[in-house]
């Protein structure tokens, strides 16, 4: 089974089907059910995220779409919607990061479930107890 997206006009993923795999029956399935919804349509893998398949296979389109993602066509990938203003697109697995690295959790602090969450207005991360 493969996974196709639907984008609207600006190339935003208005929906995610499972569909037929990628030339079953000898059918060109993109362009299938781009024809029956009239709507531009392309193919996504749920095991590439960043660039990498997680299986270790070859990965496809950089990321798996998801409602509100865009298609970059120029870098033929899926690329998530922006989280804050200050971050930056990585190039190479097309999904966004912030400029600061966000640093490493203590072992009491992983036994502790506290994460890191990005604080915009102090462009900085801050950890946050659970």
């Amino acid at each position: 089974m493969a996974h196709y997206a639907f984008l609207d006009e600006n190339n935003i993923v208005t929906e995610v089907i499972v569909g037929k795999n990628e030339n079953e029956d000898g059918i060109d399935w993109e362009q299938h059910y781009s024809n029956f919804r009239g709507q531009i349509c392309k193919r996504t893998s749920y095991n590439t995220h960043g660039g990498v398949n997680n299986n270790g296979g070859t990965p496809f389109r950089k990321n798996y779409a998801g409602i509100n993602y865009s298609y970059d066509e120029d870098r033929d990938a899926f690329i998530p919607k922006k989280p804050y203003n200050s971050w930056v697109l990585n190039e190479d697995t097309c999904n966004w990061e912030a400029t600061i690295a966000m640093p490493e959790l203590t072992q009491e602090q992983i036994d502790n479930k506290n994460h890191y969450t990005w604080n915009e207005e102090n462009q900085s991360w801050t950890l946050q107890p659970i």
